[in-house]
């Protein structure tokens, strides 16, 4: 039976991802060696990282513009230390909104570094919106956001305008829609939802905010040192790096990231609709603030519970339960995810109204 994989990540990824990316790993570019055993400074190897990087400006629109790619590790986690080593001042602040577990996380590491000045925050309604009245302190050394919440299921659909530079955690959101990238001075993401296989970060950064800071910073968090070492300092996670520009590659055959969108956008309309829809069910993010990438839901009457969870496991759905800090169930429709698998999910809600 084929599975529709709604799992918040590690997640889907396009089929022809899985194909190249199994094949490289018995037999990378006819070398008779695998992707798995080849030097990271082989020239076939060396090639995929900059035709990488290179994808990643091209389709945010950045190529040309002062900005550079790399692909790193540690997850978003790492970033959000490397994030105050390289851009909060000595003795300076940073300014943080806090939407989420993740930013709040990011806040946490900040904190070690300087003042961390939280501008707003939405913990006290279990993170279920985007605030929007706030002031950025002038004096700050950069604004770091998270563009969309995966537990909670919101997402920022404007970003606020200041002159500091702006820092934004994009894990979960990543190329799924069309924004101006150049509105960002940083923009990090773990790539295990949008982009490909777990042990790959990637972080595109614009040169000229860099060593400011008046810190030491230590070489392997050190931005600058990166970018000088074409995001080869240290041995790259090779594999996951490949199955990035596999989807990347995927994703510029698609259209890019303007078609993509629209296809996101019928996938979250056609769930959220029926989650207003069905007397069953009811969403937990604030309806202007919904993520089209991760829809959090609940049931009306939690005795359904077993006989909805029995039905969309028959139906071939996987990893669907919601996180603990919200309960209920979590639809992560990211890229890969087709449209005829929220469909899948929709009719089985629908078949659960008429058995109750």
């Amino acid at each position: 039976m084929k599975k529709h994989n709604y799992s918040a990540g590690p997640c889907i990824l396009p089929q022809e991802v899985f194909e190249k990316s199994a094949q490289a790993v018995l037999n990378f570019n006819n070398s008779n060696l695998s992707l798995l055993e080849i030097s990271h400074r082989s020239k076939d190897f060396v090639a995929v990282m900059d035709e990488a990087r290179s994808l990643v400006l091209e389709l945010l629109g950045l190529e040309g513009k002062g900005y550079q790619a790399l692909f790193l590790q540690g997850g978003a986690s790492l970033e959000f230390v490397m994030i105050p080593y390289n851009l909060m001042k000595v003795d300076g602040k940073a300014a943080y909104l806090d939407t989420g577990t993740w930013a709040n996380n990011a806040m946490k590491e900040a904190k070690l570094f300087g003042d961390t000045v939280v501008v707003a925050s939405s913990k006290e309604q279990n993170y279920n919106h985007i605030p929007t009245e706030f002031s950025i302190p002038e004096d700050a050394s950069y604004f770091h956001c998270t563009s969309n919440n995966t537990i909670f299921g919101t997402q920022i659909k404007s970003f606020p305008k200041t002159n500091l530079p702006v820092v934004c955690d994009m894990s979960s959101d990543i190329f799924s829609r069309s924004l101006d990238f150049s509105q960002f001075d940083v923009i990090y993401a773990g790539a295990q939802k949008n982009m490909g296989a777990a042990g790959a970060t990637l972080v595109v950064v614009k040169e000229s905010i860099l060593g400011k800071s008046g810190r030491a910073i230590p070489s392997i968090l050190d931005y600058e040192k990166h970018i000088k070492a074409e995001s080869m300092y240290n041995t790259p996670a090779v594999f996951a790096v490949y199955t990035c520009l596999l989807t990347l590659q995927w994703l510029k055959n698609q259209g890019g990231i303007s078609a993509i969108e629209k296809i996101n956008e019928a996938k979250a309309a056609l769930l959220y609709a029926e989650i207003d829809r069905n007397p069953l069910f009811k969403g937990t993010a604030a309806k202007a603030d919904r993520s089209t990438m991760n829809a959090t839901f609940l049931l009306q009457d939690e005795t359904h519970t077993p006989i909805f969870d029995r039905m969309w496991k028959e139906a071939g759905i996987s990893g669907l339960p919601g996180h603990r800090s919200v309960g209920g169930y979590r639809a992560s429709m990211y890229n890969a995810l087709p449209l005829e698998s929220v469909q899948v999910l929709v009719n089985v809600m629908k078949e659960l109204e008429k058995v109750v």
